[in-house]
């Protein structure tokens, strides 16, 4: 595995263990794929630092769990901050 893929694999993990994000985020943050992120925590990471992996995906266990209450909470965000526009 080259040295650039391996830095940014515990870099990834680093930030989802400090700020608790999601794959999205992640994803944005290091402008990379989710796939990418999933791949770098789940199977590179493994290989470099278990224990880091580990932390890291239990945490992405957690999102993963939680993620069709973010669903639902955004979409009633949506529609309780768009003004109902007069049908006539």
């Amino acid at each position: 595995m080259k040295p650039y893929i391996e830095e940014r694999a515990v870099k990834v993990a680093s930030f989802i263990i400090n700020s608790n994000a999601t794959v999205r985020e992640t994803a944005k943050k290091f402008g990379i794929s989710k796939s990418t992120v999933h791949k770098d925590v789940t199977e590179r990471l493994q290989k470099i630092n278990p224990k880091l992996a580990g932390e890291a995906r239990q945490i992405l266990e957690i999102n993963k769990s939680e993620r069709h209450i973010r669903g639902g909470l955004a979409t009633k965000e949506k529609y309780s901050t768009n003004t109902i526009i007069n049908k006539n």
